[in-house]
């Protein structure tokens, strides 16, 4: 993209340049300033290539609040000057008046709206452009549940049937922890990195970054919440403050901690499953494992086989703050 730039300007400068010499043959008097016409084509060609890389970071969304900032501006001088404060006077007055009126205006509500630019709803809103006016769901994901990383795992499994949107600061953030000092961070922004660019390889996932600003560091919050509002989407997080925060303003949130204790299957007492013990139990004889969803499964009189696959029967299941903890033995034990 910048090498295609880069040959975009260079032709662009050079067609200024020859535009300049071309101008001495239509005009006489100019025959003998060729050198200083193309000098000054060249010159005008420079001027605009420096305002295009001036212009750089200013997005479409604030070309388009400053055009509706423009014409309002015009249309509300135009209306003032109009009236009845300007019907009678000096011309030469009334003139620097209009003038002032028209500057001063165009140049307020030019400002007011790129400062309003996230809220610009009116010419370019948050529309899904969507093949055939097909309505997509949206889901916007925060930091949190990119550094979590189970996100990558359900896409692949092809269950996530929404468009992912990732706003442009929620890279900078992980950009940002990806570059702290605290190794801790410094992993977690790796991760959530890494996540993006596995979002990126699955087939058929629609993932889109949202081009948005966010000048402080502590609205970041408040912008996803904005964010989800405005483009009537869900937002998938794993920060119970911000899902607070999204529950509030009636914005639907996803928790993934929630998907995973929703898919944990329903086990009944009697029935047999197959567990890997990793450790001994607290008390004798006891050995514990682990189910495929994190469950904690307590086998009586298996010490001996820890480290090894053994099949078991449940004998009792309860309720636990990390989810269900079961108690079994193992198959053609004798319970006591």
């Amino acid at each position: 993209m910048q090498k295609t730039l880069l040959a975009i300007r260079l032709v662009f400068i050079a067609l200024c340049a020859s535009g300049g010499w071309l101008v001495c043959y239509t005009i006489n008097e100019w025959d003998a300033y060729r050198g200083r016409a193309v000098f000054i084509g060249f010159s005008i060609g420079v001027l605009v290539v420096l305002v295009d890389l001036l212009l750089k970071g200013f997005s479409l969304r604030g070309l388009s609040a400053m055009t509706f900032g423009l014409a309002m501006g015009v249309l509300v001088s135009y209306l003032i000057s109009t009236s009845p404060l300007f019907a009678s006077g000096e011309p030469q007055l009334i003139y620097l008046s209009r003038l002032g009126l028209f500057l001063i205006v165009t140049y307020l509500c030019t400002v007011i709206a790129l400062r309003g630019k996230d809220e610009f709803n009116l010419v370019i809103p948050y529309v899904r452009f969507v093949p055939h006016e097909v309505d997509v769901p949206l889901v916007v994901v925060d930091t949190s549940a990119l550094i979590d990383g189970r996100i990558a795992r359900v896409c692949e499994s092809g269950f996530m049937g929404a468009a992912l949107i990732i706003p442009r600061f929620v890279l900078g953030e992980l950009q940002a922890v990806a570059d702290s000092a605290d190794p801790l961070r410094q992993a977690h922004g790796r991760r959530g990195l890494e996540v993006i660019n596995a979002l990126r390889k699955i087939k058929n996932l629609d993932i889109r970054i949202v081009e948005s600003e966010v000048t402080k560091r502590q609205d970041v919050d408040a912008k996803l919440v904005f964010l989800a509002q405005s483009m009537r989407a869900k937002l998938l997080t794993t920060d119970y403050n911000l899902a607070k925060m999204a529950e509030f303003h009636g914005v639907q949130w996803l928790n993934l901690s929630q998907l995973a204790k929703a898919l944990r299957p329903d086990v009944l007492v009697g029935e047999t499953l197959q567990v890997e013990l990793v450790r001994v139990g607290k008390e004798e004889g006891q050995a514990i494992g682990y189910c495929e969803d994190g469950s904690m499964v307590v086998v009586n009189n298996s010490r001996s086989h820890v480290g090894k696959r053994v099949e078991v029967e449940i004998l009792s299941v309860l309720p636990s703050a990390g989810g269900k903890m079961i108690f079994a033995r193992l198959m053609g034990d004798v319970a006591v």
